[in-house]
């Protein structure tokens, strides 16, 4: 076995190969840019090496770079992960040439299934059903209108070097045709350094299917059954499982059949994945083939009892593989929930900073957090934005999804936006437990973007309650405190409050019991039992003698509860004192209806407009890049460009001005 392999990646799964190589008494070697110095992988790495400044361009995709670093610390093979160089052939070919072992498919594969046009030929030869589509090269908008009219709208624009979710775009009109390519251009030439893009029919009500293979250079290849992806946003998944609650055991033979057709075809060897889209009559076709570990692997591990990235070490290192195609078994259910640093309140933008606080849900039964990152961490505007994923097992799908309800609900996160209340609230959903998913979840769900999941009286209620116990509980702390001048009228402590959000009153009746407190609210009686100390984060008690793992903190007088994917900010008064607030003047919003405001921190990529352009709703501004993916910001009505405040190339902090209209 190898002494010693480099992992040529960064965060979570930088982490997670190092586990593995650990635990199979391998030795390992980081490699790092500035902005992840102190990054957890390099901490938890045998060695570490410098690669260069943050942009991965001057740092990860370095490829001279990482094979002399390979050469300077004795590495004898090297894991690439997920991104940057793992589907790279030319990374693949320096490896051999430095005779350092690559950890994954050889060249000839990754050359072949990583060029989708060339991919989708050779699926048709090994016999795999493929979408229809233009096999070739768009030349540009105009080429792309002729193939879009002879193939009917709507139409998938993809980046032939693509993944990731990245240079992809829908057109359902030849006015959005023309922006998806050039976006999708753009967005791959910045991404992969190619700008080659394709297109072809996009099935409607598709759910995203991939089947995991196995492979080893000993002519051995297994399928580890299926994932469902569909859960997707901008075509980057979000939440993944395994099984799908829609393939049956006859689909799946026969998707994993012609997932094994196609890597034979190209003599793969290590894990990949065939991705595959179903319509709602289970009649599949293939997508793409990636050559390489998936970000999802996790749920297959789940429900399989394999160690995806110890089956590719040993399979680079010549081994069999250890079972055939009749020894796997896929055993219970495994959901995954990617965890980003973004903010669904602003449209799913990126946010950057400090983790101030972070604590995942590792007491929770049939959780795994794979992560990259502590409390302290810096999310990065110079790479993906994902924090983690987390992964719930159970025996059954209802049970795994409760587990993770349960783990988002416990999951605590601050300093940066993230998806975590979106997260809460999809598995919530009662379509997401019927397990009626499509490519379209998101969009169909939450037309208007996410505000919040909306939730029921009795869980309003409960989180009223228990603000208000807190309160009490303070107060009687309060009472407790030593040195207190004598009658000053705190002897008793009020039964009655007000909890106050916004400029809504709700009256809360509590008494304390021998164990907690009972309180009241709009008729509901509520038993608020267990620890309630001001320094506690979530709550581990229960309600009404059922677990309600509900999110606390202070805002100076205000307290603020998350449970569910919803979030209330609350003042918890005296009757007398809500009254009194009830006559102050509500303060009025500051008036930005004439100002365009980067709504993340990025990049300005480029202006469409000049000082004194009319401009009409719905027309191109500027465009604004961060965290790898490009964002068009549009006028919101006609009006003229009275100043620009921003020229292209400059760095945005959010709601930075960059245009001002008359």
């Amino acid at each position: 076995m190898f002494n010693k392999i480099l992992i040529a990646n960064r965060g979570e799964i930088a982490c997670r190969i190092i586990r593995t190589a650990k635990r199979m008494g391998i030795k390992t070697v980081a490699v790092y840019s500035d902005a992840d110095a102190d990054g957890k992988h390099v901490r938890l790495a045998d060695e570490a090496v410098r690669l260069g400044p943050p942009p991965s361009a001057e740092s990860y995709l370095l490829i001279d770079k990482i094979v002399e670093a390979c050469k300077q610390t004795g590495a004898e093979a090297v894991h690439p992960g997920f991104g940057f160089l793992s589907e790279r052939a030319a990374f693949c070919e320096a490896l051999e040439k430095a005779g350092i072992t690559f950890i994954g498919p050889g060249v000839k594969a990754i050359e072949a299934m990583g060029d989708k046009i060339t991919s989708k030929k050779i699926a048709k030869e090994a016999g795999v059903n493929t979408v229809p589509g233009y096999v070739g090269l768009i030349e540009g908008p105009d080429h792309a209108a002729e193939i879009a009219d002879e193939i009917g709208y709507p139409v998938m624009i993809k980046a032939t070097a693509g993944g990731g979710g990245k240079g992809m775009r829908i057109a359902h009109s030849k006015d959005e045709l023309k922006d998806g390519v050039r976006s999708a251009m753009n967005e791959a030439r910045s991404s992969f350094g190619d700008d080659r893009v394709f297109i072809e029919k996009f099935v409607t009500e598709p759910r995203h299917i991939e089947i995991q293979v196995l492979a080893d250079s000993h002519g051995n290849v297994i399928h580890l059954g299926e994932r469902e992806c569909s859960i997707q946003r901008r075509h980057q998944k979000v939440i993944e499982e395994a099984p799908s609650p829609f393939i049956d055991a006859e689909t799946r033979a026969k998707m994993g059949e012609q997932a094994c057709a196609l890597a034979r075809q190209v003599g793969y060897v290590s894990a990949g994945t065939v991705e595959f889209i179903a319509d709602a009559d289970k009649n599949f076709y293939f997508l793409e083939m990636n050559t390489r570990l998936q970000v999802e692997h996790p749920v297959t591990e789940m429900v399989t009892g394999l160690d995806l990235v110890e089956q590719m070490i040993r399979v680079a290192y010549g081994e069999k593989l250890p079972l055939t195609q009749d020894e796997v078994t896929m055993e219970g259910w495994a959901i995954e929930a990617r965890v980003y640093a973004e903010d669904p309140f602003r449209g799913f933008l990126p946010s950057i900073g400090r983790l101030t606080r972070y604590d995942p849900p590792l007491d929770v039964e049939g959780i795994r957090v794979d992560d990259g990152i502590d409390e302290g961490s810096e999310i990065s505007m110079f790479y993906d934005p994902m924090i983690a994923k987390l992964v719930a097992y159970g025996e059954t799908r209802d049970q795994a999804a409760d587990r993770m309800g349960e783990a988002l609900n416990r999951y605590r996160i601050r300093g940066v936006g993230h998806n975590i209340p979106f997260l809460s609230a999809t598995i919530a959903m009662d379509r997401f437990r019927k397990g009626n998913l499509t490519t379209n979840f998101i969009a169909e769900e939450f037309p208007d973007g996410f505000e919040g999941a909306q939730i029921g009286d009795y869980e309003r209620g409960a989180m009223q309650a228990l603000a208000v116990a807190f309160a009490r509980d303070d107060a009687e702390r309060s009472l407790r405190i030593s040195g207190q001048i004598a009658n000053r009228g705190k002897s008793e402590i009020a039964t009655v409050w007000t909890v106050r959000e916004g400029r809504e009153n709700t009256r809360v009746e509590i008494r304390p019991v021998e164990d907690g407190y009972d309180a009241v609210v709009g008729g509901q009686r509520y038993a608020v039992r267990g620890a309630l100390d001001a320094t506690i984060a979530v709550f581990d008690g229960n309600l009404n003698g059922e677990p309600f793992p509900v999110q606390i903190d202070r805002d100076g007088i205000y307290r603020e509860l998350s449970f569910g994917g919803a979030s209330m900010r609350v003042l918890v008064v005296p009757p007398r004192v809500a009254e009194a607030l009830d006559k102050m003047p509500a303060k009025e919003a500051a008036d930005t209806s004439k100002l365009l405001v980067s709504p993340m921190p990025g990049l300005l990529v480029s202006i469409a407009v000049s000082e004194g352009d009319p401009v009409k709703a719905g027309q191109e501004i500027c465009v604004v890049e961060a965290m790898k993916m490009e964002n068009v910001l549009r006028a919101e009505k006609d009006g003229t460009v009275a100043k620009i405040h921003a020229s292209a190339g400059a760095s945005l902090a959010v709601d930075q001005t960059i245009v001002e209209f008359e």
